[in-house]
């Protein structure tokens, strides 16, 4: 069996306890409510897509590998449309009020050429290994419109307290983290154009519904526990 598709058997087996599975003491430190992690991520698309100039109300998201659909919950009904799509139907079995479609393999996608506008993929491509990362990216692209945007989120492997918390999770003991360099070269090569790079995670949850603001001071700097990589499809 293949690296990526024993990731698949993996995460179909993990699914009936995910959450217990991602629990750990440092984590549980920086933030006690586990749906704060998908709040920081909406929290930073949004001012992204804002910043790029993006109206939502007219844009179709589709979240790769959206797991249980916490994302598309939080932020989907912004959305004139919002899809998800896994290739775990483990993940997918988990209640969701958006339609969330399973994906035939790590690095296909089951939608048409040019069918939406915006697409992300929120820690994904530490479970995409080799090749396998450049046929993903060449997927992504295919099913966006010309001009369409891409995020992708990956946890940053400058941060020391992130690869603590990977490098001891059962979920991610396939985890190959990449640096946001890395990640845009990646992008470039499949024809997508960056557009910026920011990190966050920088501060505890308590700490950040009163300080927030520091986070945007410090979105340059590349230490942030994850790191949000927004790049355009060109043509």
């Amino acid at each position: 069996m293949l690296a990526n598709e024993k990731a698949v058997t993996e995460f179909d087996q993990y699914a009936p306890t995910y959450a217990e599975l991602l629990a750990d003491p440092l984590r549980s430190k920086f933030a006690q409510d586990p749906l704060h992690f998908h709040r920081r991520k909406w929290f930073l698309i949004e001012k992204l897509l804002r910043r790029a100039g993006i109206n939502m109300e007219t844009q179709r998201w589709l979240d790769v590998g959206c797991g249980r659909g916490e994302l598309l919950e939080i932020g989907g009904g912004k959305f004139a449309q919002a899809v998800g799509c896994d290739p775990s139907a483990g993940m997918l079995s988990s209640y969701s009020s958006f339609k969330m479609h399973e994906q035939p393999s790590l690095v296909d996608l089951p939608f048409p050429d040019r069918s939406v506008d915006f697409v992300t993929a929120v820690c994904v491509y530490h479970h995409v290994h080799g090749a396998a990362r450049a046929l993903l990216t060449k997927e992504i692209k295919r099913v966006l419109t010309p001009g369409g945007l891409c995020c992708v989120i990956e946890h940053n492997p400058w941060n020391p307290a992130t690869r603590a918390i990977v490098g001891r999770c059962p979920v991610d003991i396939d985890a190959e983290l990449s640096t946001a360099r890395r990640t845009a070269m990646l992008l470039r090569v499949a024809g997508f154009r960056a557009l910026s790079t920011d990190y966050f995670l920088y501060l505890p949850e308590k700490v950040f519904h009163k300080l927030g603001f520091l986070e945007r001071m410090l979105c340059r700097f590349p230490f942030g526990g994850q790191y949000a990589l927004l790049a355009q499809s060109s043509d």
